[in-house]
């Protein structure tokens, strides 16, 4: 049966970054040491007593049976806390949270569950892929709206409102931004949140870098009032706690939009494996100095980044927030497009990073380059890549 026949794989285009990992793959095979600057995948191990709760809970074998589809009330309480404790934002662990797995999934599910066929989603370009084409795969068709920066965004919003025949669904929000690492501040969300307001648009907004900033700390939307009306936000422990494998996320915000994405959920999963969501409760009620500790992690290899690239030849804008830099191709590459460069960094100089189409068009100018490696490998990777700029 050819795959062409499915009609929700016919809305998929090809992946853009299935050529690069294909090239990836091909190199290594040939013994060449790649270094993985490409995918936002954490390298630095998940904290100790974390995986201690972890196996403590394991031992237990009520623990191997089914958990709870919302995630146990015992982690919807510690997300709660986290709320309040980082936003002074309060949530209602029966009502207004859902334990997903991982913030992906969450969204995914979220659009399965508010989603009509052709209602219409407002959405940035560059951006996270599962912001998109979760709506495309779900029936919603996408209005895309550049974003290179948050306040081209933002003048995209109200002239999509103001030009489109009826109001959309829902608008997309996602700061600190993957992949632009772009943050906003509460003017920003309010100014969201009375227009989603004035024309009954569900905002949804992904926090998932909320924890990975280096100066100003991001603000949930909850933050602004009235935002609990139309706003749903997710959350990860992914990047916070070096728990990118353990798939635990969180969905907050609105009762009504909450309880359709658990009632989707009802139906396609019993939840995380009990003893993960036990240690995440441990993980959201760690010290401080825990989520520090990684936050500096990734701040020494952001300024040793974008220091060694400057020098070996390729200025970029240093990141305020998330794992990535997000960074122009030099000016005598532009041409070859972000597909194409990203090929040539990795045959010429063993360094992989993520071309900007595949976040979107309006990305195709622009590379992600994940902190994903220690300090060393940046080194290497400047030097390797001020050979190739050099030629």
């Amino acid at each position: 049966m050819p795959q062409e026949d499915f009609y929700r794989i016919k809305l998929l285009p090809p992946y853009v970054f299935e050529e690069v990992n294909t090239l990836k793959a091909k190199l290594r095979n040939q013994r060449q040491d790649i270094i993985d600057l490409g995918m936002g995948n954490p390298d630095m191990p998940t904290p100790a007593h974390i995986v201690e709760k972890l196996c403590e809970t394991a031992h237990n074998p009520k623990a191997h049976r089914y958990s709870v589809s919302r995630g146990i009330i015992g982690l919807r309480r510690a997300m709660a806390r986290y709320y309040e404790r980082r936003f002074d934002v309060k949530l209602d662990p029966e009502t207004e949270i859902v334990a997903t797995l991982g913030s992906k999934e969450g969204f995914a599910n979220l659009a399965q569950a508010i989603t009509g066929p052709g209602d219409v989603i407002l959405s940035p370009d560059p951006a996270y892929p599962i912001h998109a084409y979760g709506f495309i795969i779900a029936g919603g068709v996408i209005e895309p709206l550049p974003a290179l920066t948050p306040e081209e965004y933002l003048k995209g919003l109200h002239d999509a409102v103001a030009r489109l025949p009826k109001a959309p669904r829902a608008m997309v929000l996602n700061y600190p931004s993957n992949p632009t690492a772009q943050m906003v501040g509460l003017d920003f969300y309010k100014e969201c949140v009375a227009l989603a307001r004035a024309h009954d648009i569900i905002i949804l907004s992904d926090l998932a870098y909320g924890e990975i900033y280096f100066d100003t700390p991001p603000p949930s939307i909850f933050e602004v009032p009235g935002a609990k009306d139309i706003a749903v936000e997710v959350n990860s422990l992914s990047k916070t706690f070096a728990m990118a494998g353990w798939r635990v996320g969180m969905a907050v915000g609105n009762a009504r939009l909450i309880g359709a994405l658990a009632r989707v959920k009802s139906y396609l999963d019993y939840g995380a494996f009990t003893p993960i969501q036990v240690a995440a409760v441990a993980a959201l009620d760690s010290p401080q100095d825990v989520i520090d500790g990684i936050r500096n992690i990734y701040r020494e290899r952001r300024d040793v980044l974008i220091d060694h690239f400057a020098k070996a030849g390729w200025e970029m804008p240093t990141p305020d927030a998330s794992m990535f830099a997000w960074a122009p191709i030099p000016e005598k590459f532009r041409d070859l497009g972000s597909v194409e460069f990203a090929k040539l960094l990795m045959e010429r100089a063993e360094v992989a990073v993520a071309p900007g189409l595949g976040f979107g068009a309006a990305g195709d100018g622009h590379v992600r380059i994940g902190l994903v490696e220690n300090q060393q490998r940046i080194r290497q990777a400047a030097r390797n890549i001020k050979r190739v700029l050099s030629e």
